[in-house]
């Protein structure tokens, strides 16, 4: 008999949306099938008033903001080291929404019917309007949202890994703190063989907001942008995927200050130490671009 496999949830927060990180709560206690097993980590805030929102929750409170990658890393911890207690873990926004309750039973099947599926990216859409933004379609050719597919990359507040996944590969890149983070993680699963699908079955439902909302975005988009080349791509390959995305980054006409920050953290990104650096395969970029997104995009 198959042992069923164990899920667990990463929730990271600011601690200044209670109201909905206990929906979000909900929706997963409401999951069919084995409870999911659910961290809930505090950015430099305590975590307190879920006594009872969901058996068996554990909280970690950190005496910082350690940027995205590096909270869920944390979380990821809390599961044994590189989550090896449970098999897959969930990564959810805390102002997100599980619409189906059938979502965690679908990871379950999707892992278990492919042992080499390391990363599935559910659809996000507005709570409201149902519509799905084109940023949050994880692939180039975005106009429906409802087709599922083979991707590159996948959404980091709205997603399911495979914790074989970190232990080959290593966590997030915690130095990232904001931007990209799931990109350089996603390319060093591929290159180790690992393959990701986007699901538009498996939904989150999360209200359309602008990632530009963010005072670092445009500085930490390019610096991070930089840094995920050179990291990850094979050196011939570097110059091209960083001129592509100067060139759309110029043709979306930004504002000056947004400009003036994107060009600072561009400097910075070439400047300042990267982490390692382990190039792919070049088979992986045949790969990537026969799945519709070589890496010089």
């Amino acid at each position: 008999m198959t042992k069923p496999m164990r899920l667990g949830a990463v929730i990271i927060t600011m601690g200044n949306r209670p109201d909905e990180l206990k929906a979000l709560l909900d929706s997963v206690a409401r999951q069919e099938g084995d409870p999911v097993e659910v961290v809930v980590v505090g950015q430099g805030v305590p975590v307190t008033g879920l006594e009872g929102v969901l058996p068996g929750l554990r909280t970690v409170e950190l005496p910082e903001n350690l940027g995205i990658p590096g909270g869920r890393n944390v979380g990821i911890e809390a599961f044994g080291p590189g989550g090896g207690d449970v098999d897959a873990l969930l990564f959810l926004d805390d102002d997100g929404l599980l619409e189906r309750t059938d979502t965690a039973e679908l990871c379950r099947q999707a892992f278990a019917e492919d042992p080499k599926l390391g990363i599935v990216s559910f659809r996000i859409a507005d709570p409201e309007s149902g519509e799905t933004q084109r940023r949050h379609v994880p692939r180039l050719r975005a106009s429906d949202p409802m087709r599922s597919s083979r991707v590159t990359t996948f959404l980091g507040g709205a997603n399911a890994v495979r914790t074989s996944v970190f232990k080959q590969v290593g966590a997030l890149p915690g130095e990232f703190f904001y931007a990209h983070e799931e990109t350089d993680l996603a390319w060093r699963a591929l290159d180790a063989g690992w393959l990701i699908d986007y699901r538009a079955d498996m939904v989150l439902l999360h209200p359309t907001t602008a990632p530009s909302r963010h005072a670092v975005y445009h500085r930490m988009v390019a610096r991070n942008r930089v840094w995920l080349a050179r990291r990850n791509l094979p050196a011939p390959l570097v110059p091209v995927y960083l001129g592509v995305w100067l060139l759309l980054t110029l043709l979306r006409r930004p504002s000056v200050p947004a400009l003036k920050a994107w060009f600072g953290g561009f400097k910075e990104g070439w400047t300042t130490p990267c982490g390692p650096r382990r190039p792919m395969k070049w088979r992986t970029v045949w790969r990537l671009t026969r799945l519709g997104r070589p890496p010089v995009i």
